[in-house]
């Protein structure tokens, strides 16, 4: 890598916490429907943002980017779901939630700069 990328790196941290999370709930709870739940759009918001990264135009940089926060959206939705029924305890809930946040507006700040900024891509 040669410039520090904190939005693709941030998000590839979250996909293996993510991958854990899905790991525990089977393992733990023989929990297999939402943890593929979790762990399909917990880890789309990386992909996505790599994907991003050789785009073939600016609008399907943001393209790529409003999908990656679509699946964060989607993903914020599950980690509430996991909390409130008691598959996951509060301090994992908040620190997951805390992380999808931080992705949440990192990935609006890169879509507002990105359609105000006609030279970035």
């Amino acid at each position: 890598m040669s410039k520090e990328n904190p939005l693709k790196d941030k998000s590839y941290q979250f996909a293996i916490r993510i991958v854990r999370l899905a790991q525990y709930l089977q393992k733990e709870h023989k929990e297999f429907v939402l943890s593929q739940q979790v762990l399909k759009s917990g880890t789309a918001i990386g992909a996505l943002i790599r994907e991003a990264e050789f785009a073939q135009s600016k609008p399907d940089f943001i393209h790529k980017m409003n999908v990656g926060l679509k699946e964060a959206n989607e993903t914020e939705y599950w980690i509430c779901l996991l909390k409130d029924t008691n598959y996951i305890p509060q301090n994992l809930f908040e620190s997951l939630k805390n992380d999808v946040n931080e992705l949440i507006a990192m990935l609006i700040s890169t879509i507002k700069t990105s359609k105000m900024n006609p030279a970035s891509s």
